[in-house]
């Protein structure tokens, strides 16, 4: 690839690696530090579904990523926003866009590569934003992209595209939504409670979808359990451990979701009972 360009550098985790793209290419990922990833394998089986060695899941990673910069134009100018039906049965993104659409939340705050933390009420928006993409860690703002979710009628965070998914709830907070959703990545979730002093102090209800939970350490796990509504089990020993046995709910097989407080477990049926996901397997109560 060309020279890099330090003001265009996206970071994001993909199948527990650290993946560094710039001018819509890859240039480096770190050693992954599991050799499977169910939604990768979900997604792209004949890409990585055969593939255990380092050097070999990095190649694929590579393979992955810059395939969704070609077809959905993430990290560019080209980014897509089409995305209107749902991609993964239990996906974060899919969740929320059925809760704006049947009015069980005012908004929803998430991260957007390019953006940083957006606030959207729209049900597309939602998911034009989160489907395919994968936990973003550090994006450069690209003027292109906030302009058109702009348009769109979303609230940028922050015109450097900052991520910080808390005071993107305070600020839809202050901007008089009241039932808010929100994704947090699993290294953030160490921070939850941030998040009972904004419905104190605004007196507001916030729903936590806690993603990308591989590595998380296990104090990390104790704030999820203790403040999370729903948290995403990904391969993360300590989730399956620690709050897997406690859970109200669980969802899916291909990569369990845990409710874990009373507000999750009826976001979760709310959802569940939207019509698109009939099959009562996917969803049973802990013992």
């Amino acid at each position: 690839m060309g020279v890099i360009n330090r003001q265009d550098i996206h970071i994001l985790k993909y199948c527990s690696s650290f993946v560094s793209v710039s001018g819509g290419e890859v240039f480096y990922i770190t050693d992954p530090k599991v050799s499977f990833c169910p939604l990768a394998k979900h997604f792209y089986n004949g890409i990585i579904g055969k593939v255990f060695d380092k050097e070999g899941i990095k190649k694929a990673i590579k393979e992955i990523i810059e395939f969704k910069i070609r077809k959905y134009g993430f990290f560019t100018a080209n980014r897509r926003f089409e995305f209107h039906e749902a991609q993964v049965p239990y996906g974060a993104s899919e969740m929320l866009m059925f809760a704006l659409k049947n009015k069980v939340i005012d908004a929803a705050v998430v991260v957007c590569d390019g953006a940083g933390t957006v606030i959207t009420d729209s049900d597309k928006i939602v998911q034009g934003i989160g489907a395919r993409l994968r936990n973003i860690v550090i994006t450069s703002p690209l003027p292109s992209i906030i302009e058109k979710l702009k348009f769109l009628g979303c609230k940028i965070l922050s015109r450097n595209a900052v991520i910080d998914q808390f005071s993107g709830v305070k600020k839809a907070a202050e901007l008089g939504y009241k039932t808010i959703g929100v994704t947090i990545d699993g290294d953030s979730a160490r921070n939850l409670e941030r998040l009972k002093d904004i419905e104190k102090q605004y007196n507001v209800s916030v729903i936590s979808l806690v993603v990308c939970t591989t590595g998380v350490k296990k104090e990390t796990v104790k704030k999820i359990k203790e403040y999370a509504d729903l948290v995403w089990s990904c391969l993360s020993d300590e989730i399956h451990r620690m709050i897997a046995p406690y859970a109200k709910l669980q969802l899916s097989k291909l990569m369990p979701v845990f409710a874990i407080s009373d507000i999750g477990v009826n976001f979760a049926f709310d959802y569940h009972s939207a019509g698109k996901n009939n099959r009562q397997d996917l969803i049973r109560l802990a013992k």
